[in-house]
């Protein structure tokens, strides 16, 4: 029999876990403080990447992140506050940027990935949807001797966890990209990895849950969590108070703020990406990461997209100007040919990723709540990780086995 269920958060992962709770025959409310159309899911790379097996608290990431933040146009960018959450978070990610950490976590993000890529596979198939979904892999660009040392180390951790991945030389790269200039030493390929146009899919999941009998409330902010006895009864909105047997907690980067409401303390920051489109042809044909810069370039339905950068700030929309410049002389530096223009620049959107303390998403039910499961803290990972997290949150609602082992993923876990 089925569930009422109500979900919190209509990004990626709200959407994905609606569609596969309606499809177990739950009743299914999505609750989003927005209109639904823009943010992280929307301004994404569309990357749908086993091929990123590291997570993002990874030896020498702290470093980095220290030699950076007096600098607002570095890829990583942490702004110092005094804020007892982000130091806590801080300290945490500190903690977890060790190779231990990397080795024991690259196999459950692989597992995880891989799991998301074929069900994008499934649904497309099963729904009959058109968004725009291509297997053209993605190449790992690098302008120094230094950082293509570092790929070929991480592509052969790859080829160790079975993923397909290997280095090229300049002319199989020439011959991969034959109508644009690239500014490179050399570069790593993971053919393994797919890419989409984020809004398409989005839009399409949001028309068929709409028919399915998905219930939507837009624009409303839950702002208080009834609870009994390690259990919620109801949540209320900013409009309305609304009960059902399980909730998902899937509000990104604002889960955290929720979470208290439970007693539960999610590490969890707020970590800033922007995009930039380019409409005009481009004549890029494959998906790219330009490793110095850690700016993705993606050849997307009709425009190329260049989204990157990791500014951590607390929770706010404000376009930094200076770290959009950077992704737009990133672009020019390793694609001669190619500028972007200042009316380009001035269209830049930005969306907020939850970011955990270790680098791993939350997935499953933390022992402070019996009828919660969460779903949050994807870093960068969000859409890779979107389909098989709807999946498997499905899957402990309905007391079903689950599709992969997900304790890498525990709410409650120790840093």
């Amino acid at each position: 029999m089925g569930k009422k269920v109500i979900v919190i958060g209509g990004g990626i992962i709200g959407l994905c876990t609606a569609y596969y709770l309606e499809k177990e025959g739950h009743q299914v409310t999505v609750i989003d403080q927005s209109n639904m159309d823009g943010g992280a899911s929307y301004v994404n790379a569309g990357y749908v990447s086993p091929s990123h097996i590291m997570p993002l608290a990874a030896p020498g990431v702290m470093k980095k992140g220290l030699q950076w933040m007096f600098n607002s146009s570095s890829p990583l960018y942490i702004k110092p506050r005094l804020n007892s959450d982000f130091l806590k978070w801080v300290w945490a990610f500190n903690k977890s940027c060790n190779r231990n950490h990397v080795e024991k976590s690259m196999s459950a993000i692989k597992d995880i990935s891989l799991l998301s890529q074929g069900l994008y596979d499934a649904i497309k198939r099963d729904e009959n949807f058109s968004f725009h979904y291509e297997k053209k892999g993605l190449l790992m660009l690098c302008q120094t001797e230094k950082m293509l040392e570092e790929e070929v180390k991480t592509a052969r951790l790859a080829i160790d966890e079975g993923l397909d991945v290997s280095e090229i030389s300049l002319n199989q790269l020439k011959a991969l990209e034959p109508n644009v200039e690239i500014n490179v030493k050399g570069a790593t390929y993971y053919t393994c990895d797919s890419h989409t146009t984020p809004h398409e899919f989005m839009n399409e999941m949001k028309i068929h849950l709409k028919a399915a009998g998905v219930q939507f409330y837009l624009n409303e902010k839950v702002v208080d969590l009834e609870i009994d006895d390690h259990k919620i009864s109801s949540v209320k909105t900013s409009k309305r108070t609304l009960k059902a047997d399980e909730f998902v907690l899937a509000a990104g980067s604002w889960s955290a703020l929720l979470s208290k409401k439970l007693g539960l303390k999610l590490l969890l920051q707020a970590g800033k990406g922007y995009r930039i489109n380019k409409e005009k042809e481009t004549r890029i044909q494959i998906p790219a990461i330009l490793a110095e810069a850690k700016v993705a370039v993606t050849p997307m339905n009709g425009f190329t997209r260049f989204a990157g950068t990791m500014e951590i700030a607390n929770i706010n929309h404000t376009i930094n100007r200076v770290r959009v410049n950077a992704i737009a002389n990133a672009v020019t530096r390793f694609y001669p040919e190619i500028t972007v223009t200042d009316e380009e620049k001035s269209l830049a959107a930005c969306g907020l990723r939850p970011l955990s303390a270790d680098g791993l998403p939350y997935i499953g039910k933390s022992k402070k709540c019996t009828n919660l499961i969460i779903a949050t803290g994807h870093a960068m990972m969000g859409w890779t990780m979107g389909t098989a997290t709807g999946k498997l949150v499905s899957e402990v609602v309905s007391n079903k086995k689950l599709s992969m082992d997900v304790q890498a993923f525990h709410p409650d876990r120790k840093f």
